[in-house]
């Protein structure tokens, strides 16, 4: 397990073994503890726009001891395994990175996900690693759309304790990766916003919005 403090010296680590400047996108547990949502984490979930980027990173990994693992089934869902958009996983004792490159799955790295980012954090040696960490809605949608064990508790966290959480930014982002060829997101944030109403307030017409943009692309085909 990674806490706060572990995972800002890993990646203060990392810095010091690549060979070139390389940026990557935070959107897991990991990214939760930048916000203090959590206080530790096991997986590290990170999603590059570049392979070039991705591989300068793992060969940092493999010289820390982090070995590559094939993806686990109880990990992901079977149907999200076959996703040629599926992470490389690289593990070392209790501690895993699941590293993406340009989508998550299906799931599209936006405009408003790369401009409107909740930090950067900035790791600098001879090089350097920076770290944008996405807006919590981002992480709630990405979340939804992984769909791994203790996913929905940390959606169930972050919709909890943010006040400030923006249902209809949520919305307009998942309907923009559903417009865009995210055919999964419409229903994995469908599944996900009605388990959440056991536990949060979510008004109707957040759900009704998702319903209408699927039923205009069906009336569209016909």
């Amino acid at each position: 397990m990674l806490s706060a403090n572990d995972q800002l010296q890993l990646f203060k680590i990392i810095s010091t073994k690549i060979s070139r400047d390389i940026s990557c996108y935070a959107f897991g547990g990991n990214a939760m503890m930048f916000y203090g949502f959590k206080d530790e984490t096991k997986d590290v979930d990170l999603l590059f726009e570049h392979e070039e980027d991705r591989q300068e990173f793992i060969k940092a990994l493999r010289s820390l001891g982090f070995e590559e693992k094939s993806v686990l089934t109880h990990i992901y869902i079977p149907e999200k395994l076959r996703d040629p958009h599926r992470p490389l996983m690289y593990i070392r004792d209790d501690t895993r990175f699941d590293l993406f490159v340009k989508k998550i799955f299906k799931t599209l790295l936006s405009p408003r996900m790369k401009e409107d980012v909740y930090a950067v954090h900035e790791f600098k040696e001879k090089h350097l690693l920076k770290v944008r960490v996405f807006r919590s809605e981002i992480i709630v949608m990405l979340k939804s759309v992984t769909e791994r064990t203790n996913d929905f508790d940390d959606i169930r966290t972050i919709a909890s304790r943010n006040v400030a959480f923006d249902w209809q930014y949520l919305i307009d982002e998942a309907i923009w990766q559903y417009q865009h060829g995210d055919s999964w997101v419409i229903i994995d944030m469908e599944k996900t916003l009605q388990e959440l109403k056991k536990y949060v307030f979510v008004e109707e017409k957040y759900l009704q919005q998702l319903y209408a943009v699927v039923k205009q692309k069906k009336e569209r085909k016909k």
